[in-house]
């Protein structure tokens, strides 16, 4: 139950905010290996990047790759939220005062979130393939063509099978990890805080559960971005008949090649929509999270809860 629990909460949290997913990807994808003022500026700022996609690929453009979205943040969530949240209910996370420890939460964030992005990674590559795909006049990045995620799922495991759907996994789970463990420790400890300060006592903490889903939104942007940037292009590039990436090799030099022709700033584009993204899908996944996890307490006994 606590994996489908996890699992649904993020799931309907994408929903709401996929569009700012392909406006993300979009800008990452953008000027991929150039310099600054060396290719053709598609998106100007997340505003322009809206109207231009739905101007151009319609409006329904700003969905695009929304099933395998949603199929990896129901996997990924299943089991990130779902490991969190066993750990949480059997006090593994506590240091011997009752309090959140810090190290314990990280080593299960590390463990959720490699067990999840690996799980989750096939989702994830064919929603950044299908999230780039876009009209010749606005395309950045290299277009596979696919027509759907199950034509992305066949056609990418006829060419070079299993294999191929787990290509780019490595940055896929460095990039899960990483946000992981920024957000889960970050959302309980400001929770955690705001419920011991009584700060927000009156909201029946609904409020502890908003402003510690946007901290932990802004901890993620910030220690996350640069891997998101490598595994959104590590997914994206296009591959020889072996099934090899003709850019990158590895997500070292991904990083590497994207720091030297692009400098810093290439390592975080797409930083506004990332958090305009992060912060209100934090807010949402955390919220359903929080409201399921009452629901379940409230209406399924705790026998009955194992047995699911």
């Amino acid at each position: 139950m606590e994996f489908l629990i996890g699992g649904t909460a993020a799931s309907t949290a994408m929903l709401f905010t996929n569009p700012m997913e392909v406006v993300k990807t979009r800008f990452q994808l953008q000027g991929e290996l150039k310099a600054k003022g060396c290719y053709q500026v598609h998106y100007r700022n997340v505003v322009h990047a809206f109207y231009i996609i739905a101007k151009t690929d319609g409006i329904l453009g700003l969905q695009g790759g929304l099933g395998p979205a949603m199929g990896y943040q129901m996997v990924l969530n299943g089991m990130r939220l779902g490991i969190f949240q066993v750990a949480e209910e059997k006090k593994w996370l506590t240091g011997p005062t009752g309090e959140i420890s810090v190290l314990k939460s990280l080593g299960f964030s590390v463990l959720a979130g490699g067990v999840g992005g690996f799980i989750s990674s096939p989702f994830y590559m064919i929603k950044v393939q299908l999230q780039a795909k876009a009209n010749e006049a606005i395309a950045v990045g290299h277009q596979h063509g696919h027509e759907s995620a199950t034509s992305a799922l066949v056609a990418i495991f006829k060419e070079h099978g299993v294999r191929g759907l787990f290509r780019g996994s490595t940055a896929g789970i460095c990039r899960i990890v990483v946000a992981t463990c920024a957000q889960l420790p970050s959302f309980n400890l400001c929770k955690e805080y705001l419920r011991k300060h009584q700060i927000f006592s009156t909201s029946g903490g609904f409020l502890d559960s908003c402003v510690a889903a946007m901290v932990g939104g802004v901890s993620v942007t910030f220690f996350m971005l640069p891997f998101d940037v490598v595994a959104t292009r590590f997914y994206n590039q296009g591959v020889d008949a072996s099934g090899r990436g003709i850019l990158y090799k590895n997500i070292i030099e991904c990083m590497v090649q994207c720091f030297k022709k692009e400098g810093l700033t290439g390592l975080y584009k797409g930083f506004v929509p990332c958090y305009f993204r992060l912060g209100p899908y934090n807010l949402l996944t955390f919220v359903f999270w929080d409201i399921l996890k009452d629901m379940q307490k409230k209406y399924l006994p705790p026998a009955e809860s194992k047995r699911s």
